[in-house]
């Protein structure tokens, strides 16, 4: 028999204490681990969850039928949004299967069944549509707000896996969600039939999606702070650098006063402009060092000699994305910024579009 720490979590007199054998039990490793007794080595255990849920998704797309299309069809006329509620893990659900709409065309907002019926059925209106996901189908949150949400007269969607529930005959439209089994080795928490529900939401997202024609570009609108939507949505007006900070220089300038000018601006180059003010010409760092290499005098030396004719440009209105493409083409990390008439309204390097995260 293992001794008992001398702490007062485990005196007799104390709530908390354990008999003596069930102690012995838990540190030999001989307590219960399951209904069988047995615990599966983890490995098998995860396979086998992941196994099963794959099993009910695959059935679950096998049994999809034409209430899917209903209730695609139901939502591509509303006029209001898609209103998704759950309780517990189905709440959870639902809330990842609004978002899911939301950023993929369909306006969508989740409500909170309890929060409903203390003032958040407000936000509903005749407009909208409701999308209710329980796997019982008897939720007493959901079920409190079925008479009102009829009154208010938006039409309902069940998400269920059960077909006679009181939420699924209450329904304009139900999709069947049911699974066989949970993965949970108990049968109780909520495992396969919470992915099941994700599942079919993701399905019905998508499925909106492309009956709306919605876009890379409309999706980048939904998302500015992510990847995607700087790569669509950030303009080359949003990341060069402009007016003073624009590096210039004539060029009857010498190589000595391009070189003070790329210095103070700080971008590898300078812009060299004829009498007119148009870009002719760019100057680089490579330039520089390779003009020190060939010996060329600094001072004496103007910068319309050793400069880049017909520099590559770009237009302040096309994509940053483009600007990254057309570095990558022509093995260069500088370009100047033109108008349609040619005027340099601007610079920038690669630099400038690694802190902008278009890279």
């Amino acid at each position: 028999m293992p001794t008992l720490p001398a702490y007062p979590l485990f005196r007799a007199h104390s709530l908390l204490y354990l008999p003596l054998m069930a102690i012995s039990n838990l540190t030999s490793g001989t307590g219960n681990t399951g209904s069988s007794g047995i615990s599966q080595h983890p490995l098998e255990l995860a396979r086998e969850v992941l196994s099963i849920e794959a099993r009910e998704v695959l059935a679950l797309a096998q049994r999809l039928d034409d209430n899917f299309v209903k209730a695609v069809e139901l939502i591509l006329q509303c006029r209001g949004r898609v209103v998704v509620t759950g309780m517990g893990k189905s709440g959870h659900i639902g809330n990842k299967i609004a978002a899911t709409l939301a950023s993929t065309g369909t306006p969508a907002f989740f409500m909170h069944p309890g929060e409903a019926s203390h003032g958040d059925l407000g936000m509903i209106t005749k407009d909208d549509v409701v999308i209710a996901i329980s796997n019982s189908g008897e939720v007493d949150e959901l079920l409190a707000i079925l008479p009102p949400l009829k009154r208010i007269g938006a039409p309902l969607i069940s998400m269920s896996g059960n077909p006679n529930s009181t939420l699924s005959r209450a329904a304009a439209i139900f999709l069947d969600a049911h699974v066989s089994q949970e993965a949970c080795p108990l049968g109780l928490a909520p495992t396969a039939s919470t992915t099941a529900a994700l599942a079919l939401g993701d399905a019905l997202a998508v499925t909106l999606l492309d009956q709306r024609g919605f876009s890379r570009e409309d999706y980048a609108l939904s998302h500015p702070g992510g990847s995607l939507g700087r790569r669509l949505l950030l303009h080359v007006r949003d990341v060069m650098r402009s007016g003073t900070a624009i590096p210039t220089t004539a060029a009857s300038d010498s190589i000595k006063d391009g070189l003070l000018e790329m210095s103070r601006k700080g971008l590898g180059m300078t812009a060299v402009l004829d009498a007119q003010g148009l870009a002719v010409g760019i100057f680089t760092d490579g330039d520089l060092r390779r003009a020190f290499e060939a010996g060329i005098d600094i001072h004496g030396t103007t910068m319309g000699e050793v400069m880049h004719t017909r520099p590559h440009t770009i237009q302040p209105d096309q994509l940053a994305v483009d600007a990254v493409a057309r570095m990558e083409q022509f093995s260069i990390t500088s370009l100047l910024v033109v108008d349609q008439q040619g005027n340099l309204v601007g610079a920038l390097n690669m630099h400038d579009l690694l802190m902008a995260k278009v890279v």
